[in-house]
């Protein structure tokens, strides 16, 4: 994050906005803590930042998806955030983190990395690498779906989480119910489609992003369908008719759009994502593009259960 301070001044939005309504029955919404002397809920010290924000009591989060009723939970969770954020002024939260999820600039950076990198003399091209050019070269009229939508006045700016993964999930010890999202620095103006794609993406591969198997990774249809259950049920006044229509999109593009930062990351040197070896974001972009194919041969019942689902 280029400029902490604001990250800082997002969050603290989100606290005095929960502060002036009433908060849905157990759910909690961290907030900061100020500095003793001074009020302010940041400290820079040796060009580090530091802050502290409240403990969430009896809680904790999970890795990975284990049932549907987790699932639900996590999916519900998100819907909870984003009924309580609904209504702060998108003016009102600073974007810290500009083209963060806006998927046809990821792709300009991408052809700008491939560029670079087959101007190299006698770069080698692989078999892997090659699957994956082709692959991102046969999807590429659709990375502005969700961008259109929004020129059109289809879709519109609402505040987001940025970063609705499993792990940022607190569920309640004793009774597996939802009660919080934690990190919220990516908190900032964007379409709540990343948030609900990204949502899905992430816990509907049950292998996971470092899967080894290639062939074992799929999109979980079952915990979709508990996720967008569970986020409605929460979320379903927020959103508008034309919402509905961009869910499936929001879920196949945003996965797309990993595949094509980790693909792009590796044609940059591995600079970004941390490696263990140095095609290690070549095949996490093969995994996402493996979610990315089973997302697409179940696109007839993804649209039928967010159908079932419309208001």
């Amino acid at each position: 994050f280029p400029r902490p301070e604001l990250v800082m001044a997002n969050i603290n939005v989100l606290a005095n906005h929960m502060a002036s309504r009433p908060v849905d029955k157990g759910w909690v919404m961290p907030t900061t803590i100020p500095l003793r002397n001074s009020g302010q809920t940041w400290l820079e010290q040796d060009g580090q930042i530091w802050r502290m924000l409240t403990f969430v009591e009896n809680a904790q989060t999970l890795q990975t998806i284990g049932s549907s009723q987790e699932a639900h939970e996590v999916g519900r969770a998100l819907g909870v955030f984003h009924h309580l954020v609904r209504d702060i002024p998108v003016d009102a939260l600073a974007d810290t983190l500009p083209g963060f999820h806006v998927t046809p600039g990821y792709f300009q950076t991408f052809k700008d990395r491939l560029a670079e990198s087959l101007a190299t003399p006698n770069a080698p091209i692989s078999q892997m690498l090659e699957a994956c050019l082709k692959f991102v070269d046969q999807r590429a009229g659709r990375v502005d779906v969700l961008e259109a939508a929004l020129a059109r006045g289809e879709l519109q700016t609402r505040p987001i989480h940025g970063d609705p993964k499993v792990n940022n999930v607190m569920l309640c010890s004793t009774s597996g119910r939802a009660l919080a999202m934690i990190d919220l620095d990516t908190v900032k103006p964007g379409l709540v489609h990343y948030d609900i794609g990204d949502c899905c993406r992430s816990c509907c591969n049950r292998q996971g992003e470092e899967s080894e198997d290639l062939e074992a990774v799929r999109f979980d249809l079952g915990l979709c369908e508990a996720i967008l259950e569970g986020y409605l049920s929460a979320a379903k006044e927020t959103l508008k008719n034309h919402d509905f229509d961009y869910i499936y999109d929001a879920i196949h593009l945003i996965t797309f759009e990993l595949g094509l930062r980790f693909l792009t990351d590796y044609l940059a040197s591995n600079i970004y994502f941390k490696v263990n070896r140095p095609d290690h974001n070549l095949h996490r972009a093969q995994v996402q593009f493996k979610l990315v194919e089973s997302i697409e041969q179940q696109e007839t019942i993804i649209r039928a259960i967010v159908e079932r689902l419309r208001p």
